[in-house]
């Protein structure tokens, strides 16, 4: 079974870099691109130990994480719109960086990757307290309300952490034109969030009563 889950998770990581890489350095017309080499370092190396761990801690949460197949079928419409956005923005950067449209200086780009990895922390954060985050939106058997750690300030810190790394990524790529692009992110993720506790008000015991006690979505002190 794990080495089944070690081979699923390394093709779909490899896959994964293979895409991202060529998304980025194709348009660029040359591998002698900085902001590439830092997004596809900052963003799979820590994958890479992340998927380590929970192959060896926490295997049936790497094969949750691996299950990519939404059944919501408005949350199949939010994951197209945000695979057409991050395909279109990642051209956008490449192509920024070939033909020099507003592009950012490095000590920029360095302080985004660092944003980055906050948010990739945070993530990390809340695969420890959620064992039953999944990538789809769904209820499990047994399942309960987590209240606590980060899930006492926000009722989605995995989106809020997602949202930090996502807007970090034209900036890192130094791409200040493709920035606009991925501004539709938080856009989605607003609809995916209100599909979302619909869902679980419905079928979580004691999700209402939590939406009660944390009142905001994923922006502390704002939404």
């Amino acid at each position: 079974m794990q080495r089944s889950l070690l081979t699923r998770a390394l093709t779909k990581y490899l896959a994964g870099l293979v895409l991202c890489g060529g998304l980025v350095f194709l348009p660029a017309g040359t591998l002698r691109y900085f902001g590439g080499w830092l997004f596809l370092g900052v963003l799979f190396l820590p994958m890479l130990v992340m998927g380590l761990v929970l192959l060896k801690r926490a295997p049936d949460l790497l094969e949750e994480r691996l299950n990519a197949k939404e059944e919501q079928g408005a949350q199949k419409g939010v994951i197209a719109a945000s695979a057409v956005m991050f395909l279109g923005g990642f051209v956008l950067c490449g192509l920024s960086f070939r033909f020099g449209w507003l592009l950012l200086p490095v000590w920029v780009q360095i302080v985004a990757a660092a944003v980055f990895l906050v948010g990739y922390a945070l993530y990390a954060e809340v695969l420890r307290e959620n064992r039953w985050l999944a990538r789809t939106v769904k209820v499990e058997a047994g399942q309960q309300v987590i209240d606590s750690g980060l899930y006492g300030i926000v009722r989605h810190p995995m989106y809020f952490a997602t949202l930090l790394m996502f807007l970090a990524i034209p900036l890192m790529l130094g791409a200040l034109a493709a920035l606009p692009v991925f501004l539709i992110y938080p856009v989605v993720l607003v609809q995916r969030i209100r599909n979302e506790e619909a869902l679980l008000r419905e079928e979580l015991p004691g999700y209402a009563e939590y939406c009660e006690r944390v009142k905001y979505h994923m922006l502390p002190l704002i939404w």
